[in-house]
């Protein structure tokens, strides 16, 4: 058995994850999570993130789209940060964004869309603050 994702969208596929499980191997594991989130949802975030990265100076630094995914994902979660390894920096103690749930991932772009409002940035498309 490999491994797969049911989405329990209808009957039918809650009988094929009931079947999935009665044939599983010993020693599988089952996990039932809400939906993460989409890749449409994805798109939008990295479209905002780079707006932000291009009309934003963040303490007088230019940061790009990969580091404004960590300010604002550590934002959102309320993430700690630890001194790393050799002393001479922080490391976030984050989550993925590939993880997060569709209303974490809404609730990111939430962020997003407030945070540029207050600073000015013009997103390509309208987004909802």
């Amino acid at each position: 058995m490999d491994r797969r994702t049911i989405f329990l969208a209808h009957s039918e596929a809650r009988q094929r994850a009931v079947a999935a499980v009665q044939s599983a191997p010993a020693g599988y594991v089952v996990k039932i999570s809400p939906p993460t989130r989409s890749l449409e949802a994805n798109a939008r975030m990295w479209a905002m993130l780079t707006e932000v990265s291009r009309q934003v100076v963040w303490h007088g630094r230019k940061l790009d789209a990969d580091s404004w995914k960590c300010v604002f994902s550590a934002a959102l979660k309320k993430q700690e940060v630890v001194p790393n390894l050799d002393g001479t920096g922080f490391v976030v103690l984050g989550q993925s964004t590939s993880q997060m749930s569709v209303r974490e991932m809404s609730e990111l772009q939430e962020l997003i869309a407030a945070f540029g409002a207050e600073r000015g940035v013009e997103f390509a498309e309208p987004v909802a603050a």
